[in-house]
């Protein structure tokens, strides 16, 4: 990732934080909660790996760029795959799709980038595909942002105790974690 190293391994801190808190939703007893962490948690420890700041580590060889963008294509196409998920025709499927997409993108623009592309400092990409990306992950950051503000609680049953729930069940946290990876894609899609 290109800009101040500081911010580089924020985001690779804030990716790292996201992909862990998905692997220990796939352990949840909630099934929604289930459903797409595997391929989320792959996306956040793809983007944490991505997001390593180029003056930190030398420039991997393209190849390296072509197998990442393999893994996300093959990510992208078993997320296709008949009766894989419950989740399927969802916007949020619509979203994971789209999300593997853009890893496949922005890793083939780093290998087709000269002199080994984590490095480079030459702008990148298509400039209408990198734009429409860009528009769109400002659109869900706001709508998921939104989505985590308080709303007004609805009157429970009187006298009723509320249910222990596990880290991996909370809803309101794997929304945070989406939002924060899609902080990150934004910022990635910014610097490339």
């Amino acid at each position: 990732m290109h800009g101040p190293a500081m911010a580089g391994w924020l985001l690779v801190a804030l990716c790292v934080a996201a992909g862990s808190y998905c692997l220990l939703r796939l352990r949840s007893s909630v099934e929604e909660q289930r459903g797409s962490a595997g391929g989320e948690a792959l996306m956040g420890f793809g983007m944490a790996a991505m997001a390593v700041p180029a003056a930190a580590v030398p420039a991997p060889p393209r190849w390296v760029w072509l197998v990442y963008a393999a893994v996300f294509a093959g990510a992208a196409l078993y997320a296709l795959a008949p009766n894989r998920s419950s989740a399927r025709g969802t916007a949020h499927h619509a979203h994971h799709l789209l999300g593997m997409v853009a890893m496949v993108y922005m890793a083939g623009t780093m290998a087709a980038a000269p002199g080994g592309a984590h490095g480079a400092h030459t702008a990148g990409g298509a400039p209408l595909v990198t734009g429409v990306l860009l528009v769109y992950y400002a659109g869900y950051v706001l709508r998921t942002g939104a989505g985590l503000l308080p709303r007004p609680a609805a009157a429970g049953p009187a006298g009723g105790g509320t249910a222990t729930v596990g880290w991996g069940d909370r809803p309101e946290l794997a929304l945070a974690c989406r939002l924060s990876m899609g902080i990150a894609m934004l910022a990635m899609l910014l610097t490339l």
